[in-house]
């Protein structure tokens, strides 16, 4: 029976240093084979999904966490912070001196001194994810972040959400208040310990993007299968018939699971597909 299958990237078909294990590729490629659907499902927008993971050969994509949907290469939906929201998050943004990337299907558009003030932040956020010392030392922003613009517009009408680099933990309580119509997160960290924190559209998540990409396809909740590894999947794996969380996984995913399958950089999915006759 056709399963539809929809992996999380980052820290779940992606490892922490950005490279795509040969063991998830060949998972992905014999599971499609089989006539399976594979989707990946990601806080990234479109413009930072880079190449290689088109060309492992996928059926579409959920990004921005579920704002935007693509089926064989056809938009199902696309929800967009308005205009006038965007522009008044930039102007809020810089008001406070924080620094901030805007995330489009266009690219990403960094403020005016993100590539400084990011330095030391994204390499303590790829610290936290295991990278070394070394291996971060001459890291800067467009070595990780795919599709990152310097200089471009910022008063934009295309965008799917805004991270901004917390100065402290008020900041991102601050854009909660200033914003109660838009959802407010936190990443790179638990709790007072993030790194950033964004704003993007209400009341959408994985889980209903997941259900609205089956509405379109006329398939069944019981032939789903989720991937993930952080607390935002956690949704998409508790919709889906069958969740299944990362041996990396954060301890809140990883409690609430069907399947808990290896490290992403010891073939966690190629084995999880195999246990599940993926393949």
């Amino acid at each position: 029976m056709r399963k539809i299958i929809f992996l999380d990237v980052d820290g779940t078909l992606v490892d922490y240093h950005n490279r795509i294990p040969a063991s998830a590729i060949q998972a992905i490629q014999e599971a499609r084979q089989n006539g399976h659907l594979v989707y990946i499902c990601t806080g990234r927008s479109r413009s930072e999904i880079q190449p290689e993971l088109w060309e492992i050969g996928l059926d579409g994509m959920i990004g921005g966490n579920g704002s935007y949907i693509e089926h064989q290469g056809q938009v199902i939906m696309h929800q967009l912070i308005s205009k006038e929201d965007s522009k008044a998050i930039v102007d809020w943004l810089h008001e406070r001196g924080l620094e901030f990337y805007l995330e489009s299907n266009n690219g990403l558009f960094a403020s005016e001194h993100f590539r400084e003030r990011a330095r030391d932040v994204l390499k303590q956020y790829a610290l936290y994810k295991g990278k070394t010392a070394e291996e971060v030392a001459h890291q800067e922003a467009e070595d990780v972040m795919h599709g990152i613009v310097y200089g471009g517009e910022l008063y934009r009408s295309d965008l799917n959400k805004v991270s901004f680099i917390l100065d402290s933990y008020q900041d991102h309580l601050d854009s909660k208040e200033a914003f109660p119509h838009l959802v407010t997160n936190t990443w790179g960290g638990r709790g007072e310990s993030a790194l950033f924190g964004d704003l993007g559209v209400k009341n959408i998540d994985k889980a209903h993007a997941v259900e609205v990409l089956l509405q379109h396809l006329g398939a069944s909740q019981a032939d789903t299968i989720a991937f993930g590894d952080a607390k935002i999947d956690i949704p998409m794996l508790d919709y889906c018939d069958i969740g299944v969380a990362m041996g990396n996984g954060g301890a809140e995913i990883l409690a609430m699971a069907d399947m808990t399958t290896e490290d992403v950089e010891e073939d966690g999915l190629y084995h999880a597909f195999e246990r599940l006759g993926l393949l």
